[in-house]
């Protein structure tokens, strides 16, 4: 029996970076699917979420981010430019240029059937490090080809069909909050959440228990 589970994603989360790898991997050597739901991050649905955090917070996220990745053997840089944008006398209460087309293309992808894949080829160009100016020339019409995908449907889906596929992103906001978790990544499986990435095991553990099988 195939087990399938939800996943609740941010392309803004370097955690929903980090988790993808694993994700694939349990794809690959267990009769199991991921449903790919993509998400607005909290800085462009709840911007006061981290407008009201202690400055500990934020310190510590930094140094965790960049020891969790080098701990997972993640190549790991702060995007250029940062899929968010934020002005000092506004915050992240700005006009965005690129995460809701990011989202959008992600909701695209899984709709096509490659949601996973496409989350790992494109998180990867924007949080490896690799390349400066992801947003720029090819490098995600590229990332759609290594997941298999057809940039250019991509791309039109993502420009002829915005309101849809934002209310597509807006249904998956308030299930992810239905299943009791507001944050990224979130998994869900057999109506339990597993909020962040390092519940991985804990999922499959629940997973073995409803029979999980190797491929």
């Amino acid at each position: 029996m195939t087990l399938s589970y939800d996943l609740y994603w941010s392309f803004r989360s370097p955690y929903s970076y980090m988790v993808v790898p694993r994700l694939l991997a349990l794809e690959a050597e267990h009769d199991v699917v991921c449903q790919v739901k993509p998400v607005y991050p909290l800085a462009v649905r709840t911007p006061e979420f981290f407008e009201t955090r202690d400055p500990l917070w934020f310190r510590y996220f930094m140094t965790d981010v960049f020891r969790e990745a080098a701990f997972l053997g993640l190549p790991f840089r702060w995007p250029r430019p940062d899929p968010v944008q934020q002005a000092p006398e506004v915050g992240y209460r700005m006009q965005q240029p690129y995460i809701h087309r990011l989202t959008h293309l992600g909701v695209a992808a899984a709709e096509a059937g490659r949601g996973l894949a496409y989350l790992r080829e494109v998180s990867h160009v924007i949080w490896s490090g690799e390349v400066d100016n992801w947003h720029e020339g090819d490098h995600l019409d590229r990332a759609a080809e290594r997941a298999g995908l057809d940039p250019a449907a991509l791309n039109r889906a993502a420009d002829e069909e915005a309101g849809r596929l934002a209310a597509v992103v807006e249904a998956n906001q308030v299930a992810q909050r239905a299943a009791g978790h507001w944050g990224v990544p979130m998994m869900v499986f057999g109506g339990e959440a597993f909020f962040g990435q390092d519940r991985v095991d804990q999922m499959v553990w629940r997973m073995q228990g409803q029979g999980l099988a190797r491929r």
